[in-house]
């Protein structure tokens, strides 16, 4: 609480507002947009490391989460202040940093693969920013934040091998996204099957499902991707400057709109429980992967001489 005490004293009106623009670069959406945006326009091969460091780490922060049940700071230490402005995005338990997790392994994976200096110091900046961004305003302490480093740049060594080693492929893939939703399907049965004590924090725990069923659908729609393009479409991410723009906006309508158009026939269908958002995500996933890539055909033409 020392840090964080320290870092209290040093805020003003201006580094608020920019620490409070920096650590939306950590969300969930700004994940989904480069993610979608390397798996449709630049290499299907780092989309998928992305979207497999995301996903690794996102089930590895949600379960350390609901295993720790560690308080936020401002709940540990009842006289310590937050930025207003941050406190309605800083759910569920604090240990470890959800925001930390996604922006380190997100611009970590991106620093580490690409060739362009720009684009590796812009990458590593941010990857240290969002981090301190989450310190300054007072919703994690450094534990929860040094923790989610590690463990992203832990995963970004781990899986390296598989998407950039000599026995790459996509042999390798197939073993690496059903291992990912083995563990996902062991998480949420660990969520609905354990007996946690009775000073779990029900709107946390709540949270905790959520997270889990979402993981679970968005992983085991990876596999139903990866098998469907590797089989049938093998789609190709190259295209003109006009057909690229293009195709990035227009699905990401796309999938928004299958996102949030689904979510409430899927939650009435499922009366309300989160294996809803399972289906919902595993159908998101299908989408981007499989039907929206049925389009680029067109735009590898759009804006084409």
């Amino acid at each position: 609480m020392e840090v964080l005490y320290a870092l209290e004293a040093l805020r003003t009106p201006l580094l608020d507002r920019i620490m409070s623009l920096v650590t939306l670069l950590g969300g969930e959406t700004v994940f989904l947009v480069i993610a979608l945006f390397f798996f449709w326009c630049v290499d299907k091969n780092r989309g998928y490391y992305l979207m497999s460091v995301g996903f690794a780490g996102t089930i590895l922060n949600q379960f350390l989460k609901i295993l720790c049940r560690i308080p936020r700071p401002w709940v540990l230490d009842p006289s310590f202040t937050i930025v207003e402005s941050a406190r309605s995005g800083a759910t569920g338990y604090s240990f470890p940093s959800g925001h930390t997790q996604n922006a380190v392994g997100t611009f970590g994976v991106i620093g580490s693969t690409t060739r362009r200096r720009w684009m590796k110091v812009l990458s590593y900046t941010l990857a240290v920013l969002i981090p301190f961004s989450r310190m300054y305003l007072g919703v994690h302490t450094p534990l929860d934040v040094g923790v989610s480093c590690i463990a992203a740049v832990a995963l970004i060594l781990l899986l390296r091998p598989v998407f950039y080693g000599r026995r790459s492929g996509e042999g390798q893939l197939y073993h690496l996204f059903a291992l990912m939703a083995a563990v996902g399907l062991a998480f949420v049965l660990y969520l609905e099957l354990y007996p946690f004590p009775a000073d779990v924090d029900p709107e946390n725990y709540r949270s905790a499902v959520e997270n889990g069923y979402t993981l679970l659908g968005a992983v085991l729609g990876v596999n139903a991707a990866h098998y469907v393009d590797c089989r049938f479409l093998r789609f190709d991410t190259k295209a003109p400057p006009a057909g690229q723009a293009c195709k990035l906006a227009l699905g990401l309508v796309v999938v928004v709109l299958v996102m949030e158009g689904l979510k409430g026939p899927l939650g009435a269908l499922f009366g309300g429980h989160a294996a809803a958002d399972a289906l919902r995500y595993f159908l998101v996933v299908v989408t981007a992967g499989c039907l929206w890539p049925m389009t680029f055909p067109f735009f590898q033409r759009l804006g084409g001489r």
